[in-house]
């Protein structure tokens, strides 16, 4: 794995930067919007806003007039994400795997804390299925989170609901046997 793709997955582990790519899938905003949404300091935005910049995670989409100055505006490309390619990407390492799926864990815990949670699905297996069922559940997941990802707006939009969508899916690899397992 690359120095620079340990970098970014390491810089995507934190509760804090996952909600901001969250909000900036739905509009382009500023550090000082995003500190408002997140009840931070512009400061505090700033420096995570700076480091999902620096990881590729966010681009720049712009900039604004604000009192005299200009204030830059970030979005969140997740179209980049939700591709489908042929090459296998960088496999993480363990420990980098464990540290984003706790920074997610954490963030999925603050939402379903949050006492305006209602109806929920969730869904759970390890299990085995044929090739063509594992890529077809993959196709949908990738066809639902590019719905939500591209119907997205900004935050308390007239007619729209909060949701959270959250998915891990991933093939496993078989087990490998030892001399001492047989």
């Amino acid at each position: 794995m690359t120095d620079d793709h340990t970098r970014a997955l390491r810089i995507l582990a934190h509760p804090l930067r996952l909600r901001m790519l969250s909000l900036l899938t739905g509009s382009a905003m500023s550090a000082a919007e995003v500190a408002r949404e997140l009840d931070l300091t512009h400061a505090n935005a700033s420096y995570h806003l700076r480091l999902l910049l620096e990881a590729g995670r966010i681009v720049e989409a712009g900039e604004e007039r604000i009192r005299g100055g200009v204030a830059k505006r970030y979005r969140y490309p997740h179209e980049l994400d939700l591709r489908a390619t042929g090459a296998k990407e960088p496999r993480a390492s363990g420990e980098d795997r464990v540290q984003l799926a706790r920074a997610v864990s954490s963030e999925l815990e603050r939402r379903l804390l949050d006492p305006g949670v209602g109806r929920i699905d969730h869904s759970d297996l390890e299990g085995w299925v044929s090739p063509d069922t594992w890529q077809r559940a993959r196709s949908l997941l990738r066809e639902a989170s590019a719905l939500l990802h591209e119907a997205n707006r900004p935050p308390r939009t007239p007619d729209t609901v909060h949701v959270s969508f959250t998915t891990w899916a991933f093939e496993m690899d078989l087990p490998t046997t030892t001399a001492g397992d047989a």
